[in-house]
């Protein structure tokens, strides 16, 4: 038929962070069932630069605007796509659905069944690969051996207890990495010979070993059901289940951007009543508001996320919750338990990776556009451990949209120009000098100010903005983080999707940085935050960048938290600074004079962020929103706890639907929507800018 024809043009493929999205020229090959690609049409005639098998594939229009769409191979290979309209991303994905369809079902009626074959896969493989280290003579049609036993008439299947289930999540986990193995070391055989990637029994295995996977997820999903149903007596069917408080049918608690019926509460406590009668924050001023730094006394909240003790005895409900959860789903929708839950909102966990103001401020006290780099780099690699509360990994709270969180820190300025000038970066005697009358010549203060502001601009997606400056030195960072959530099995995955712009006034450089993926591990047994991902950082001005990996543990051996990096000037592409080690314990620069040095961020003082005392915030700052949650966690009351948090968001939910209705936009306080990114209302970059214009007016 005609949609089975080719179809060629140009699309954007998103490459990565560093080369970002390029102009490729794609040709859908429905005979063949391939997707390839070149770098432009010129050059069709020569071997394609990528090429996807469909067979098997998803293609997926993407929630992130209406031109991208991935296509994600069965072999686990991704192409993130982008056209020109959202009509041109329409024909490609139907087209390529149609292709994908095809040879999907060809596969499975066209072809024989697996004849056993004496060669070995497995020896083809990656040396670190589960496949090799465990069972080195295993041939790849072994590698899914499935038996089926009859269960005896009358017998009952035995409880699975939680300890068993976590042991058969991790016997999946090995499967499922010997199941990626396989598929590589199929791919990694040659494209002719006696035996090519593209043999046809390959092809079939390759599809088989999907299903196989997928079938042992559902059956893992079933015992995860059983359990839950035989912890207090076998559940009948359509009943709701009691989800600590209140009881939430199933079928809406997963449906967070609607509204949901309650059973009425005849005695709630006042302060639930006060959550819920809130007026509607665009009722209320959404003027920008200066807070007065004078204000603001030193934080004596020290909520370290240390005990267990709520995660253990909750353990069955975390069980359920994953039996309702399917892998790659998006959690931004999903209403998680409280007892999981940081006592602090997210907004202020951005603020915590300031925790380190003496490095922040001393960026700019470099010399050469060099040395700045490495001392913002070297900010950057400290920043992470404060900003996560204790060993054990909790979710902060979701930001109600219009949520604000205000903070600031005070530097003596000596410790700012001798602290962190000698602990992390070396300076010269000329250089101690020159900074020492500098700060001399400053106001009378014998402090720095560093002022924070964040906001929830935005709840589907849930987008954060967040700024800091520091007037006397110039300088501001200026943030945007869309936070996406994955169900990865027995792991969850956070994407900060977003971009950061550090500004250096007195200089005139700007570095635009990213952030990298944040992963909680164990969620079962004791969970623990990995962060993982390569982060960029660039100073388009000075021509300096630096590349920094954060590496996740691999199956077998290897250490945690480990980070690598280093900076370079791109002109000469020469390499000025190289380090190692691990993002929350101790870290090695190494730099281009040979010169060595360690890092002990254990050791690194902490600077106690100055907030403002509850009766002074607003309705809508983040401690004076959240207190009555916080209050009843720190009691440990989970029931209370989770009934002010539903208020919280029924009142936000209530709010939504009303601004659909009325077709009402929402109007944000601090922030302004530039571009793809938000931008602060009075950022330093302008205020310095027009007082500089008014001098030159005046003169």
């Amino acid at each position: 038929s005609d949609h089975m024809e080719n179809i060629y043009g140009y699309l954007m493929k998103y490459t990565n962070l560093v080369t970002g999205w390029q102009y490729r020229f794609f040709v859908l090959n429905n005979e063949a069932g391939l997707l390839e690609y070149f770098v432009n049409e010129q050059s069709r005639h020569l071997k394609p630069r990528g090429t996807l098998q469909l067979a098997g594939a998803v293609i997926s229009p993407s929630d992130e605007d209406s031109h991208t769409f991935t296509v994600n191979a069965a072999s686990g290979e991704q192409y993130k796509l982008r056209a020109t309209d959202a009509k041109e991303r329409q024909h490609w994905v139907s087209r390529l659905q149609i292709c994908t369809q095809h040879h999907t079902e060809a596969i499975g009626k066209n072809n024989p069944p697996l004849k056993s074959r004496s060669f070995s896969l497995a020896s083809q493989g990656s040396a670190n690969s589960p496949g090799v280290q465990r069972r080195p003579s295993q041939n790849a049609i072994s590698f899914f051996s499935v038996g089926h036993h009859r269960l005896p008439t009358g017998k009952r299947v035995p409880i699975m207890q939680p300890d068993h289930l976590v042991d058969v999540r991790e016997m999946m986990s090995r499967a499922e990495g010997q199941q990626r193995d396989l598929i590589r070391s199929i791919e990694c055989l040659p494209v002719s010979g006696h035996l090519t990637s593209l043999d046809q029994d390959l092809l079939m295995l390759k599809a088989t070993s999907m299903a196989t996977m997928n079938c042992l997820n559902d059956c893992f999903h079933i015992l995860q059901l059983q359990h839950a149903s035989q912890q207090k007596g076998s559940l009948p069917a359509g009943t709701t289940i009691s989800w600590l408080e209140p009881k939430i049918s199933l079928a809406n608690h997963f449906k967070n951007g609607a509204a949901q019926n309650f059973p009425a509460e005849i005695n709630k406590p006042a302060s639930v009543r006060e959550e819920q009668s809130i007026a509607d924050p665009c009722q209320l001023t959404r003027e920008p508001e200066e807070i007065n730094s004078d204000e603001e006394l030193e934080d004596i909240c020290d909520d370290k996320e240390d005990d267990l003790g709520a995660v253990e005895e909750q353990r069955s409900v975390i069980l359920h919750l994953l039996s309702q959860l399917k892998l790659g789903m998006d959690l931004t929708r999903v209403v998680l338990p409280t007892f999981i839950l940081e006592k602090r909102s997210l907004l202020e966990m951005y603020a915590d990776f300031m925790s380190h103001p003496d490095l922040f401020l001393a960026i700019t006290n470099g010399t050469t556009p060099e040395e700045r780099m490495i001392r913002f780099v070297e900010y950057y690699l400290t920043s992470f451990h404060e900003g996560r509360k204790g060993a054990i990994a909790k979710k902060p709270y979701n930001p109600i949209i219009g949520e604000t969180f205000h903070c600031s820190w005070r530097m003596p300025k000596r410790d700012v120009a001798a602290d962190a000038g000698s602990n992390l970066s070396a300076h010269s005697p000329s250089e101690q000098a020159t900074q020492s009358k500098d700060m001399e010549d400053q106001a009378e203060l014998d402090y720095y100010t560093v002022k924070f502001v964040a906001e929830q601009v935005s709840h589907h997606p849930p987008v954060s903005g967040f700024y800091a400056e520091c007037v006397e030195r110039k300088m501001c960072v200026n943030a945007h983080v869309w936070t996406k959530s994955k169900f990865l099995g027995m792991s969850i995955g956070v994407t900060m999707v977003g971009e950061g712009l550090l500004s250096l006034l007195e200089h005139g450089e700007e570095y635009t940085f990213s952030l990298p993926c944040a992963y909680a591990r164990s969620i079962l047994t004791v969970p623990w935050v990995e962060l993982g991902g390569k982060v960029n950082i660039n100073c388009a001005k000075t021509g300096y960048s630096a590349s920094i990996n954060f590496h996740t543990k691999p199956f077998y051996g290897g250490k945690l938290h480990r980070v690598t990096g280093e900076v370079k000037q791109n002109v000469t592409n020469t390499v000025v600074c190289r380090v190692q080690g691990e993002w929350n314990s101790l870290l090695e620069f190494t730099y281009s004079s040979g010169e060595t040095k360690c890092v002990d961020l254990t050791k690194l003082s902490v600077t106690r962020k100055r907030v403002r005392p509850l009766e002074k915030q607003g309705p809508f700052e983040s401690r004076k929103l959240w207190q009555h949650v916080t209050e009843s966690l720190r009691d440990g009351d989970i029931d209370k706890a989770t009934e002010h948090k539903r208020a919280l968001e029924e009142r936000q939910r209530n709010e939504e639907r009303i601004r659909a209705e009325t077709e009402t936009p929402w109007c944000t306080k601090y922030f302004l929507k530039e571009g793809d990114g938000w931008v602060y209302h009075k950022p330093l970059w302008k205020t310095v800018s027009a007082v500089q214009t008014q001098q030159m007016d005046t003169n």
